[in-house]
């Protein structure tokens, strides 16, 4: 994709943004052509790519107006759109501008004015002057700024002789200056009112892609160990913002338009919950994320929200002994449906997930996704003790941080070390063969098993079939009088108090909470080695 990228130069494995610059605009850039360089590193030039395009043709947008104005170009009409107090203002820089060059010659301040001319002008502030009198007084000034594209009114309307009139009053005021310079004096200033109150309108600002600051905000977060899936999961969201916008620049987005979006996603069906935790949640952490780094003026998400209705609790969180039971069961039991065709097959990292990944959610409470991305040479044997690293090389980490959690012996006794012995090194659930890929396809898989489980009929209304583990095993650990800040250890929970960050949680405090565990009575005493089947 990045080779077909707009205006985006390779030369000697250096990279470059290069836009030509129209013939008819060259005369007010001083340029052939715009060209900035990006470096060597390929994707880091793709993500400064879009910034300098937007710079350029922002740049390229001021050369046009500015040709316009001298007539170099034609504007459609109201292009650049100006009110009439900076129609007059406008004028009135022009004529000094102009009596300032003119100044350079010794024999212009000795020509006088023409006093008719004057009195012509004050009538025509007046409102004294019919059409074909002020179209023969400023009549060719009115046309140069709507051919410029500051306005759009037409002969004789009421907008064309206001215009008209503000044009006489800036042209009697510019020779109210020129006389005055004429007897050295440079300090008048203008006493009309149209030209007291107008300011020039800010030059325009170049836009700024909202996919441009959402690559960078993920490579920020990458930075400290986050979104390493690369945001995967709000690339949607993005998608969703500009085509409802009708535009990707984020300059533009308003805190009104952001609530029409959501109200957007709300009628279209989405869960008032999804709309809250996903849509907004991820356009609120980009702008804000952008205000907070100078990308952008405000952050016009910061009160964009969504009330969500309270989630009824009707049972415990997590699984009971005897739903624990039957689930751990059912899944140590599992063996492959026979199949039609090859394609058709189950894979054996699927196989080996369905069978290990929810017995080790509960005896470790982790996040389904830091199980199935384990990879062999994750767990490790230390004397007579096995313990799996929980790791950030092997995909994602919450905080960011490895953790080690020693296995329970009924984890070892069922076969579980077996069949990492087994199996070749990598991945011991999913099949990626990158780094890159990890993530996903650890994600992947943990959708597998839950929606297996769930076909299965395995999981209760109102248990979520992975999280369920984490809450059993914090209940558990509270039942047995266990230290919650060692329990959060386990679980990889950030401590509560500023207290909780003194002192190490080692393997030997994981290890007393992981030994007193109950062993569940499932009726197996062992798995046949057949069943350790090994993936490679």
């Amino acid at each position: 994709m990045a080779g077909r990228l707009r205006y985006f130069k390779e030369q000697n494995g250096h990279y470059y943004t290069r836009i030509a610059v129209p013939k008819e605009l060259q005369p007010f850039i001083g340029k052939t052509q715009l060209q900035e360089s990006l470096g060597s590193e390929r994707k880091a030039a793709e993500r400064l790519h879009h910034s300098a395009v937007a710079k350029f043709q922002a740049d390229m947008s001021a050369a046009r107006r500015q040709a316009a104005q001298v007539g170099a170009v034609s504007a459609t009409r109201s292009q650049f759109p100006l009110t009439v107090e900076q129609i007059a203002l406008s004028h009135y820089q022009h004529r000094l501008s102009f009596d300032e060059q003119l100044r350079g010659d010794e024999r212009y301040a000795s020509v006088g004015f023409d006093d008719r001319h004057v009195e012509r002008l004050k009538l025509g502030i007046a409102g004294q002057l019919a059409d074909d009198d002020l179209q023969q007084l400023v009549g060719l000034s009115v046309r140069r700024y709507q051919s410029a594209g500051n306005h759009d009114a037409s002969y004789g309307s009421p907008e064309w002789r206001q215009i008209a009139r503000a044009l006489c009053a800036a042209e009697y005021e510019a020779l109210a200056r020129a006389a005055e310079r004429d007897d050295g004096d440079f300090s008048g200033q203008p006493a009309h009112p149209l030209l007291v109150n107008a300011t020039m309108p800010e030059p325009a600002l170049p836009p700024v892609s909202i996919e441009t600051l959402f690559a960078d905000y993920i490579t920020s977060r990458q930075a400290l160990g986050k979104h390493l899936d690369g945001g995967a999961n709000w690339i949607r969201v993005i998608t969703s913002l500009t085509k409802f916008l009708g535009h990707k620049d984020a300059r533009k987005i308003t805190k009104r338009r952001l609530l029409d979006w959501r109200d957007h996603l709300l009628n279209s069906g989405l869960a008032p919950r999804t709309v809250a935790d996903v849509y907004l949640a991820c356009i609120r952490a980009i702008l804000a994320w952008a205000h907070e780094n100078d990308r952008l003026a405000t952050n016009e998400a910061a009160l964009v929200k969504q009330e969500t209705p309270k989630k009824r609790q009707t049972r415990e969180r997590g699984y009971t002994t005897d739903e624990a039971v039957a689930l751990l069961t059912a899944s140590l039991r599992h063996q492959p449906p026979a199949a039609k065709t090859a394609s058709t097959q189950e894979s054996k990292h699927i196989t080996a997930a369905r069978r290990w990944v929810p017995l080790l959610l509960a005896f470790t409470g982790a996040r389904v996704v830091e199980i199935t991305q384990l990879r062999q040479e994750d767990v490790r044997q230390d004397g007579d003790r096995w313990t799996i690293r929980i790791t950030p090389d092997a995909g994602s980490v919450k905080t960011g941080e490895y953790r080690d959690v020693p296995l329970h012996r009924q984890v070892v006794d069922l076969g579980f070390t077996e069949f990492v012995k087994q199996a070749a090194s990598g991945p011991l659930f999913h099949r990626a063969k990158r780094s890159d890929g990890y993530l996903s396809a650890a994600r992947t898989t943990a959708g597998r098993v839950s929606d297996w489980l769930q076909k299965r009929g395995l999981v209760p209304e109102g248990v979520q079939p992975s999280h369920g583990w984490r809450h059993r095993f914090k209940t558990l650990g509270r039942e047995l009088g266990m230290s919650d800040r060692v329990i959060d250890a386990i679980q990889g929970h950030a401590g509560r108090t500023a207290g909780d960050g003194y002192g190490d949680v080692t393997l030997v405090a994981k290890i007393r909470v992981i030994d007193a565990l109950p062993e569940y009575d499932l009726g197996l005493p062992g798995l046949e080695p057949a069943d350790h089947q090994a993936v490679g």
